[in-house]
C-alpha cells in the first residue's frame, strides 16, 4: 500500500482542523474535519482557488440555512428544499466544486432547533469555515508539491514506452492485440500527463527572475507533449498499416526502419540533454542525416509511382504511404523544434541548476 503526498496532507489537515476548533471551544469539531477533507487540494494555487470559492459557498449555504430555519423551523423536508435552492445557486454562481461543502454546512446548520439559532448558525459556520483554512494551511507547508519532477517523470516513461512499441511495430515484431492495448493504455497516461502538466503551470512563485524560468520550461514542456503525441499517432499509423508495410520492397522498407531508429533514437538524446547529461551542441547530429532523408523522399516518390503502374494484382494503396510519411515528417519536425528549445534553454539558463532532476534520471 503506498500512500501520496495527498493522503498524507489529507489525515494532517483532519488533525490540524479539529485541533484549531478545540483550541477555539467551537462545538461540533467534527464539521471542522469534514470541511478540512473537502477543502484539501493537490497544488497550493488550487488551494488557494479552493479557499475562495469554499468562501461563497459557505456564505450561500448558511444564508440560505439560516432563512429557512428562521422562516420554515426545522423540518426535514425544509431541509429537503434548502439544499435544492443551494444547488442551483452555486450552480449559477459556477461553484460546482464547494456544493458538498455548502450542503453540508445547510445540514449543519438547519439540524439545531434551539431558541439561539441565528447565533448556532454564526458558529456553524465559522466553524466549517476553520476547516477549510486548516486545509490551506497544510496545503501551504506541508509537503508542498513538486510538479515538474512528477511531470517529467510520466513523460519520460510514456515516451521510452512508445519508442520500445514503435520500434517493434516498424519490424513487425509486436503481437496485435497486444499492441492495440498498448495503444489505449497510452492515451490514458497521456491524460495523466496532461494534467501533471496543467499542476505545474498552476505552480506560483514570487522571484521574477524565477517566474521567467518557469514560462520558458512551460513552453518546453508544452513542446515535449507535443512531440510525444506525434510519436504516439505515428505508432497509430504503424499499426493500422502492418500489413501493408510488410509488403513494401525490402530495400525501401529497411529505409523507413532506419530513418525511424535514428527519429528514436534523438527522441531518447533530446530527453537526456534536458536532464544536463548530453552536450547541447550535439544536436548538430541531426544535420548529418540531410541526404538520408533526401535518398528517402526519392525513394519514397518512386515507390508510389511504381505501385500507381501495378494493375490485376492486390496493391498497397498509394495513400497509405502518404499517411504513414505524413505522420514520420510531423513527428521529425517536432523533434527539431524540441531540440531548439532544449538548447536554447540550456544555453541561456545553464547556470540554473535543479539537482532533482538531473539527479533522479538515468
Amino acid at each position: 500500500m503506498q500512500l501520496g503526498a495527498r493522503v498524507l496532507k489529507t489525515g494532517v489537515a483532519i488533525v490540524f482542523a479539529l485541533f484549531l476548533a478545540d483550541l477555539l471551544n467551537l462545538p461540533s469539531p467534527v464539521f471542522a474535519g469534514i470541511a478540512a477533507i473537502f477543502a484539501i487540494q493537490p497544488s497550493i494555487y488550487r488551494s488557494y482557488l479552493s479557499i475562495i470559492e469554499q468562501i461563497q459557498g459557505n456564505i450561500i449555504g448558511a444564508t440560505v440555512a439560516v432563512l429557512f430555519g428562521l422562516i420554515f423551523g426545522h423540518h426535514i423536508v425544509a431541509i429537503g428544499i434548502a439544499a435544492i435552492i443551494v444547488i442551483g445557486l452555486m450552480r449559477k454562481f459556477k461553484l460546482d466544486s464547494s456544493i458538498s461543502l455548502a450542503l453540508v454546512t445547510v445540514v449543519a446548520i438547519m439540524i439545531f432547533e434551539g431558541d439561539d439559532f441565528l447565533e448556532f448558525g454564526i458558529i456553524r459556520f465559522l466553524t466549517v469555515m476553520v476547516g477549510v483554512f486548516a486545509a490551506f494551511i497544510v496545503n501551504l507547508v506541508f509537503l508542498p508539491p513538486r510538479y515538474e519532477i512528477k511531470l517529467f517523470t510520466t513523460i519520460d516513461s510514456l515516451q521510452d514506452d512508445i519508442i520500445r512499441w514503435t520500434r517493434l511495430a516498424a519490424r513487425q515484431a509486436s503481437e496485435h492485440t497486444s499492441t492495440k492495448a498498448a495503444l489505449s493504455k497510452f492515451q490514458d497516461r497521456l491524460s495523466d500527463v496532461e494534467k501533471m502538466y496543467d499542476f505545474y503551470k498552476e505552480e506560483r512563485h514570487y522571484s521574477k527572475k524565477k517566474r521567467f524560468i518557469q514560462a520558458r520550461k512551460l513552453v518546453l514542456y508544452r513542446q515535449m507533449i507535443i512531440t510525444t503525441k506525434k510519436s504516439l499517432e505515428l505508432l497509430h499509423r504503424l499499426h493500422k498499416h502492418e500489413n501493408e508495410i510488410a509488403n513494401l520492397p525490402g530495400h525501401f522498407r529497411g529505409m523507413v526502419q532506419e530513418r525511424l531508429d535514428f527519429l528514436l533514437t534523438f527522441h531518447e538524446q533530446l530527453l537526456l540533454k534536458f536532464t544536463g547529461k548530453l552536450k547541447p551542441e550535439h544536436s548538430k547530429w541531426f544535420d548529418e542525416q540531410d541526404k538520408k532523408y533526401v535518398d528517402v523522399m526519392e525513394q519514397l516518390i518512386q515507390q508510389i509511382a511504381f505501385e500507381q503502374k501495378r494493375e490485376g494484382e492486390e496493391e498497397f494503396s498509394s495513400y497509405h504511404l502518404f499517411y504513414i510519411f505524413s505522420r514520420l515528417l510531423d513527428y521529425e519536425e517536432n523533434l527539431e523544434h524540441l531540440d531548439t528549445l532544449i538548447v536554447s534553454y540550456r544555453s541561456y539558463h545553464s547556470n540554473e541548476k535543479n539537482s532533482d532532476l538531473e539527479q533522479s534520471f538515468y
